[in-house]
């Protein structure tokens, strides 16, 4: 795949004014690439999983007044819908690209999952990559370096999991939108797929525990 990477126009995206003027611009100027992406991974993932893996461009479909300040694809092995299951994201804001392995709020297996996390708090706190981000909420571009974060800080995400009903857990990294390899296509596809391969542990025992609920 010929993939060109991310520009600045892209993320000049998130600064149009009005709902369909920022639609319009999003279904021209990044939605073309995120499927780009889609079909890209769809295949990797489905080799490094064994499951056959679907891709998700965000259609942002509810939306009535306010323009979206993101937008992403999404990657999990159920071609028709992904907020359930745990999953992977590749996506914009205006500052930034965001890679995550994604709990959301719609999945039914966050306070499972949030119990299992904290039994593995060290192990976690230990292996996870010092340049790796966390975020409780992908709706905002906030994220918080893993390095820069306590055990009890660590401890407190993964309790919110089990008791609060909007909690979410992303786990990733992020791109300023300056940062070189973004503009680079096939050096930003190859990083991708690092990040995913870091993150596979953590999404194959998400997986495997919503397997085991349904």
């Amino acid at each position: 795949m010929s993939f060109s990477g991310f520009q600045e126009k892209d993320f000049d995206v998130f600064a149009v004014d009005g709902l369909d003027e920022r639609m319009d611009a999003l279904k021209t100027t990044i939605r073309p690439k995120l499927e780009q992406l889609g079909e890209h991974f769809k295949e990797v993932l489905t080799e490094k999983t064994g499951e056959q893996m679907y891709y998700h461009v965000a259609k942002h479909a509810r939306r009535k007044v306010n323009p979206p300040d993101d937008t992403w694809v999404a990657f999990c092995p159920n071609n028709r819908g992904y907020k359930k299951l745990p999953h992977f994201q590749i996506g914009l804001f205006g500052s930034h690209v965001f890679i995550w392995f994604a709990v959301i709020y719609e999945s039914p297996v966050k306070e499972d999952l949030g119990h299992r996390f904290e039994k593995q708090l060290e192990e976690i706190y230990r292996e996870t990559p010092s340049y790796f981000e966390w975020s409780v909420d992908h709706t905002k571009p906030d994220t918080l370096v893993h390095e820069e974060l306590s055990k009890e800080e660590l401890a407190d995400m993964f309790q919110r999991l089990q008791k609060v009903k909007k909690a979410e857990i992303l786990l990733g990294r992020t791109f300023c939108y300056s940062e070189e390899v973004l503009q680079d296509g096939p050096a930003f596809l190859e990083k991708v797929e690092q990040i995913f391969d870091e993150l596979m542990p953590m999404y194959e025992e998400s997986l495997a525990l919503y397997y085991q609920s349904a």
